[in-house]
């Protein structure tokens, strides 16, 4: 696949995962996943921007992790994590506060996040986030990644819950229904239609 092309398409991807969370997600401090979790603490605590906490979380994991995930990985998780970083930290002053009701926004957020997350996962490429974090562990540990994933995800999820509002955590577990069935939709999609080109 042509570089210029696969950036472009990527770009698009990461930019749409950042629309979500600024537009729909953020506003009501609902964590689209354990990076995000993290984002949502540290600004609700120290003001710390969503941008920021993303950008550096996600680049000192992939740093960590480039040994397993290989230089090309980590160029394209790197590339994707700073669009969506710029595209959060650009558009945030100007979209701090909800644009609708918190479960109309809820649903369009899991909806655009699970587009633009669907498609850099066709792509081959992946939004970053704790599972970098989860694949060291399992390395390290020689364990699976799915439950460390979990426990991570989750405690971080849990976290959020009890310092901004208990409410977050069932929010967060519906955007993630939803945004994970589109993701697998998106996904499923591109791999019938290889299946196709093959017959």
């Amino acid at each position: 696949m042509h570089v210029l092309y696969k950036s472009i398409i990527l770009g698009i991807a990461a930019a749409i995962q950042g629309l979500a969370m600024t537009f729909f997600l953020f506003p009501h401090f609902i964590p689209s996943g354990g990076a995000a979790s993290l984002a949502v603490l540290l600004y609700y605590l120290m003001d710390t921007p969503y941008s920021v906490t993303l950008w550096v979380l996600n680049a000192g994991l992939l740093l960590a992790a480039a040994k397993w995930l290989g230089k090309s990985s980590v160029f394209w998780t790197l590339y994707c994590v700073s669009v969506t970083s710029v595209t959060i930290d650009f558009l945030t002053p100007s979209f701090s506060e909800p644009l609708n009701p918190v479960l109309l926004d809820l649903m369009l957020g899991a909806v655009v996040f699970g587009i633009g997350v669907g498609i850099l996962f066709r792509m081959g490429a992946s939004s970053g986030g704790m599972d970098i974090l989860a694949l060291i562990i399992s390395k390290a540990r020689g364990s699976a990644p799915g439950r460390i994933l979990f426990y991570i995800n989750g405690s971080l999820l849990l976290l959020t819950g009890l310092v901004v509002d208990w409410k977050v955590i069932v929010y967060a577990v519906i955007c993630q229904m939803i945004g994970t069935r589109l993701i697998d939709f998106i996904y499923k999609m591109e791999w019938n239609v290889k299946m196709a080109e093959k017959h």
